[in-house]
């Protein structure tokens, strides 16, 4: 498609446009033209949007998408979509289907499903067989088919030998690990963030050793194998401190966080309203003080939505026996504009591809226009009207959001919520 899009801002700390205000002419999916009052000789579509902003493509480096097998929840083509209005250019998705993502036959499905599709979707394979943590699953069939990473979502190893195993194969081809981390022994029957709202309102806890345990044993085998980890939403204090200190150590590893962990604390459950039950828990604002500060230093690399559509059969029902998970897509960005500043959340949504080994454009000229468009100003309220997916379980409902993502532009697509 060719188009002119107009006064827009560029928030991207590579291009040397950063912090301009420009208007970009796309020819054919490629950055043709930069400047200020471009001519419109041929008479072509022109975007003008209120105050608007570009940054490179989002990256959502932790989706569920239900499709094969949880279609009720959501579907491929439908979450693409969402995805989409909702600014993301790329998603990483999660294995978590049914069947289990966990052959090259699986990994070509869902590419094949996502074919034509504005925002390009990369799928991280199963790490073990079924996701079941007993057998490690064919990782590097699944690399040369186009897997990105390879973990079982939140399903934790305990078998410390077949991760020791698994950072020493995928070595061979430069694989990426994804362990998370809580371990099944302490967490119990835990449904809540150990601590003072869970004993108030006789939750049964998880105690954040629960995290910290399980990621300080996956550092140490990290340490001993050499290779790539990848720690997915983490959500304690202490954690935020051992990657650091990791990281200190020139260990290879990255983490991730998620928006509700910023967002919000285990004050939430005074309701026992199960949209707040979500993997790992909320935690304290202490925690979520911590883990804004890991962004703003650098110890967490990606911002995720760790975006999760759950049926209303699987979420309408007593807190203990609920589902974990809620929805984000939708409200990732306006939420976060209301904790970090704009230039922190652009880099945490976009950095992230270079860990996932995903191709980056920035924005200049003679690039490939793979561009999210956004205005950081305004202020609403979070309501059903705002939701696009299929299910419905988002802990962001009734949440004071800042600003909108409009929509992107990419593989030769605009996509406008």
């Amino acid at each position: 498609m060719n188009i002119i899009i107009r006064s827009a801002k560029i928030i991207d700390s590579k291009s040397s446009f950063n912090n301009q205000t420009v208007d970009l002419l796309i020819v054919d999916g490629l950055i043709k033209q930069i400047g200020t009052a471009i001519p419109n000789n041929d008479d072509i579509e022109e975007l003008k949007l209120d105050n608007l902003h570009i940054s490179q493509g989002w990256f959502d480096s932790s989706v569920s998408l239900g499709e094969p097998g949880f279609e009720d929840r959501e579907t491929i083509a439908n979450g693409l979509d969402v995805a989409a209005k909702s600014g993301f250019t790329a998603i990483a998705l999660q294995p978590n289907s049914y069947p289990v993502i966990d052959n090259q036959a699986q990994v070509n499905f869902v590419k094949n499903k996502a074919n034509g599709f504005a925002t390009q979707l990369f799928p991280i394979g199963a790490l073990t067989k079924g996701s079941e943590g007993k057998d490690m699953a064919e990782l590097y069939d699944m690399k040369n088919s186009g897997a990105v990473a390879f973990g079982d979502y939140t399903k934790s190893l305990d078998n410390a030998n077949l991760l020791k195993i698994a950072l020493q194969y995928v070595q061979d081809f430069d694989g990426l690990v994804i362990a998370f981390a809580q371990d099944d022994k302490i967490k119990g029957n835990g449904v809540a963030n150990e601590g003072i709202v869970s004993t108030r309102l006789g939750l049964k806890g998880i105690p954040d050793l629960a995290e910290e345990l399980q990621i300080a044993r996956n550092l140490f085998l990290l340490e001993y194998t050499g290779g790539k980890l990848h720690i997915p939403t983490i959500s304690s204090a202490k954690s935020v401190q051992l990657i650091k200190e990791a990281k200190a150590k020139g260990l290879n590893v990255t983490c991730s966080v998620a928006v509700h962990h910023l967002v919000l604390t285990d004050e939430k459950l005074e309701g026992f309203d199960t949209r707040f039950k979500v993997t790992p828990p909320l935690k304290t604002e202490t925690d979520r003080q911590a883990l804004l500060s890991g962004i703003l230093d650098g110890t967490i690399d990606i911002i995720t939505s760790d975006h999760n559509p759950i049926d209303i059969e699987h979420k309408k029902m007593e807190f203990d026996l609920a589902k974990n998970g809620t929805i984000g897509l939708e409200s990732a960005f306006g939420s976060l504009v209301t904790v970090l500043p704009l230039e922190t959340i652009i880099e945490k949504f976009t950095e992230g591809k270079l860990i996932f080994s995903i191709p980056t454009n920035i924005i200049n000229e003679g690039q490939i226009a793979n561009i999210t468009l956004f205005n950081p100003e305004g202020s609403s309220v979070f309501s059903k009207e705002n939701i696009l997916s299929k299910s419905k379980n988002s802990a962001f409902l009734g949440t004071n959001l800042k600003g909108k993502a409009y929509g992107i532009l990419n593989q030769g697509k605009l996509i406008l919520g």
